[in-house]
């Protein structure tokens, strides 16, 4: 009971903590690496290959075995025509084989090689799926992010609001604008509130979706805010093969497609072997002990020395004719290597394919960041010209709230501009092998 007690408050300690703390994008990553479930399975599949090549290596040593056997008969037995005794007997019997495959076509030396293989791809594979668990959470990690901005944003437009409403009701009650310029601002600071809701609703969204792809509990799960700055407004690679050339050779699932091929050309050497002659060496001893109550015998021990024999063995075997079994074979490796190139062909041509539709998703983004720029700026010096009209009486509540709305507008799109720009210039660097937490 004291054990799990203190199992239970260590537990609630950590989920405590864990709720409490603000997540760092690389803890989010190394807690998502860690704990995904697709991952596990992975390292699961290379722990397998580590124990084939472990099994693999052991063929090349010989074979040894020990056996004994006891055996106890016991009846009527006829000694002669018509001399029937009861006999009761008992035999021992002990034997050592080793046995060691001298030749057989190197097929042993190729599955070794075949299995370090398999293994190394298990590994890249795994190294793939860490990769792309990685992008996952920085997509999502930056969504958090960009919540967070536009919650901001929204509150700030709902203290703009009542600021405004404010000065407007003064306006109002000393008879320079209308009760109707109050009643706008009234309507347009409940459309701020339910923006602002809106962006809080969004935000928890977000953080569900990280906390569930870190696999985590949702309740009080936050992210540390980053300030994603100013985005660069240069892009960081001339066209998309330069990108492409880099991949090619960093890529784990190229590399993983390519040992595929050296798996499936081992593949074709192994099933040739199945045509060459193979020879294997044995080594036995054996002995045994006999008794019997019709007759006496030497003592246990005595009988088993005197009943020692070794035997050796050389066996060459020859294949003439196998109902086809090793040209089918060999046949079928053969295919497997055309797939296992087609496989890199399509690999090369698909990551070829997402490497040039992120490079134009880059450079869109960044027009459309931007725009977004110039646009901003440009509302901002409308709604301040407007401010300065409405303050003279030359425009009223509802060109002001016109152009405020614009505002809003144009600063939402500013945030989202902005971190689809940095997402999409994440994705290109992920391509290109950078890190994707700095």
């Amino acid at each position: 009971m004291k054990k799990i007690l203190i199992a239970l408050s260590l537990s609630l300690a950590s989920y405590t903590y864990a709720q409490d703390k603000q997540w760092t994008l690389e803890e989010c990553v190394n807690h998502a690496i860690e704990n995904n479930i697709s991952i596990k399975q992975t390292e699961y599949n290379t722990l397998t290959s580590e124990e084939n090549v472990l099994s693999s290596r052991g063929q090349f040593l010989p074979s040894a075995s020990l056996s004994a056997s006891q055996s106890l008969s016991f009846g009527t037995t006829e000694l002669f025509a018509g001399s029937f005794v009861d006999r009761t007997f008992h035999s021992t019997n002990a034997s050592f084989n080793v046995s060691q495959t001298v030749f057989n076509g190197f097929r042993t030396t190729n599955l070794y090689k075949q299995s370090k293989l398999n293994l190394e791809q298990s590994q890249l594979e795994l190294a793939r799926i860490k990769d792309d668990i990685t992008l996952n959470v920085v997509n999502s990690y930056l969504n958090v992010l960009f919540n967070k901005e536009n919650l901001n944003t929204a509150i700030f437009q709902l203290e703009f609001s009542k600021k405004q409403y404010k000065r407007v009701e003064e306006l109002v009650d000393s008879g320079v604008s209308p009760r109707g310029d109050l009643l706008n601002i009234e309507a347009t600071m409940a459309g701020d509130e339910q923006t602002v809701v809106a962006a809080e609703n969004n935000l928890n969204l977000a953080k569900l979706s990280l906390a569930q792809l870190l696999q985590m509990p949702s309740e009080g799960f936050d992210v540390e805010s980053v300030d994603v700055g100013e985005p660069s407004a240069m892009l960081l690679y001339n066209d998309s093969n330069s990108i492409f050339s880099i991949a090619e050779k960093e890529r784990n699932e190229i590399k993983s497609a390519e040992k595929a091929i050296e798996v499936s050309e081992l593949g074709t050497t192994i099933a040739k072997s199945g045509y060459m002659p193979s020879l294997s060496f044995s080594y036995g001893f054996n002995t045994g002990a006999n008794f019997s109550n019709l007759n006496s015998s030497n003592s246990f021990f005595q009988q088993m020395n005197d009943n020692k024999g070794h035997n050796l063995s050389l066996r060459l075997n020859v294949p003439l004719f196998s109902r086809f079994q090793n040209k089918t074979s060999v046949s079928k490796s053969k295919i497997q290597e055309e797939k296992a190139k087609l496989s890199l062909e399509q690999a090369k041509l698909t990551l070829y394919t997402n490497i040039e539709r992120a490079f134009l998703d880059v450079k869109a983004a960044l027009k459309s960041y931007e725009a977004a720029k110039k646009s901003l700026a440009a509302q901002q010096l409308s709604l301040e010209n407007t401010q300065g009209r409405f303050s003279i009486g030359m425009a009223n509540a509802f060109d002001l709230d016109q152009e405020r709305t614009k505002l809003v507008n144009a600063k939402a799109s500013l945030t989202k501009a902005k971190y689809d720009f940095v997402f999409k210039s994440k994705v290109l660097d992920f391509y290109a092998g950078k890190s994707l937490i700095e």
